[in-house]
């Protein structure tokens, strides 16, 4: 695809044509669209308001599909910011109709490209198929996972349902599941279907999704992409079925949570901190990575300024254990047992992360009383009660 797209590019970008009213969408003369001129006015039009809407929240965009909203909630994710200039803010980057294709009487699978030039150099940043539905006066869109996957193996397990070609480690999944339940318990979380499409390459992965291309994911060996929509909750896995790390418990823990609790309101760090501790992390358990994390530290007491600088003590910079993340994994460990998880809870919701740690330190001490004054003795009682 990104050869065929490679070759058309200098024309899409030298020669199209505006159309209705659109305000997004480019069309090239070479576009060949539907003969019908109600039909050709009703797919530009409704395929630049999809568009127009895709930067705000996908679940109220009138223009997806709504039978299909998980998956094309994912397709959505991909799509937004793309005309935005890249990292170096050199290109503008425009969409493109490059092609229609026929379905059936009323309904086509359209591609989507963005493209930009730089010193005169066309840049592809990424392709995107949707499948075009007719519902009314207008078209409505979405994601082709389903049809893509529609000859593949379907497995039930409770409220999962995992989708393959190549047959899934039962071991690795009986504990992703039971490691699943035992999050969603402690969390409290209401009842929800999780889907997973194990696809065996990031490429893959993309494609069933209906994103042909994307130069973001250029070199990526491992891709996870999902949504949460009408209380279900859509995986792509993009890793070898043979990889242990295709169910990672440390991305489990952080996909239950951010289901239960506003992202907008999670302190980051501390969510590591518990990934720690509930999940381990790079394939090691919690007893190993604060093993690694004491043999760090040394002698060294001064916790407060070893949590403020947070450096990286993973054996190699391909791995990251943060020394703060470690003991906000000890904080919450102790607020669990002696105040329950709830009390967890509220020290996960203190709020994102910012400059000087107010909003950690405040409810910190609302919580357990540790405060920088404190701080040290505390987290010094922590460590040797670990041990």
């Amino acid at each position: 695809m990104f050869s065929k797209l490679s070759q058309i590019v200098p024309g899409v970008l030298l020669s199209f044509i505006g159309y209705g009213q659109s305000q997004l969408l480019n069309i090239p003369k070479n576009v060949r669209l539907p003969t019908d001129s109600v039909r050709r006015v009703e797919l530009i039009n409704s395929l630049d308001s999809l568009l127009a809407r895709a930067p705000g929240p996908n679940k109220d965009n009138i223009f997806v599909q709504a039978a299909f909203l998980p998956e094309t909630s994912a397709l959505l994710d991909e799509i937004k910011d793309m005309n935005d200039p890249g990292a170096d803010k050199s290109v503008t980057y425009r969409s493109y109709l490059t092609n229609i294709d026929w379905l059936d009487s009323s309904d086509y699978i359209i591609q989507v490209s963005y493209l930009g030039t730089n010193d005169s150099t066309p840049v592809l940043r990424a392709s995107f198929k949707l499948i075009a539905c007719l519902q009314g006066d207008r078209y409505v869109f979405r994601s082709p996972l389903r049809r893509n996957t529609a000859t593949w193996h379907k497995k039930n397990k409770g409220k999962f349902v995992f989708y393959y070609t190549y047959p899934v480690n039962e071991t690795w999944l009986n504990a992703y599941q039971k490691k699943a339940e035992e999050f969603d318990k402690k969390l409290g979380a209401k009842e929800y279907v999780s889907e997973f499409y194990c696809c065996n390459t990031v490429q893959e992965g993309l494609e069933m999704l209906g994103v042909d291309y994307k130069s973001r994911y250029n070199g990526y060996t491992s891709l996870g992409l999902s949504s949460f929509e009408d209380d279900i909750s859509l995986n792509i896995l993009g890793i070898s079925n043979t990889d242990r790390t295709i169910f990672d418990l440390h991305d489990l823990w952080h996909d239950r949570l951010h289901h239960v609790i506003p992202l907008g309101t999670i302190n980051r760090p501390i969510d590591e901190g518990c990934a720690y501790l509930y999940a381990g992390s790079w394939g090691l358990s919690w007893e190993e990575i604060f093993k690694q994390f004491k043999a760090y530290m040394g002698d060294n007491m001064d916790w407060l300024t070893a949590f403020t600088e947070n450096k990286n003590f993973a054996p190699t910079q391909q791995y990251h254990l943060y020394v703060s993340y470690v003991i906000n994994a000890l904080l919450a460990q102790k607020m669990e047992k002696e105040k329950g998880f709830p009390a967890v809870m509220e020290f996960l919701s203190c709020g994102k992360y910012e400059a000087g740690n107010d909003n950690y330190f405040r409810a910190l001490e609302k919580i357990t009383g540790i405060n920088r004054s404190n701080f040290n003795a505390n987290v010094e009682k922590l460590v040797e009660d670990e041990q």
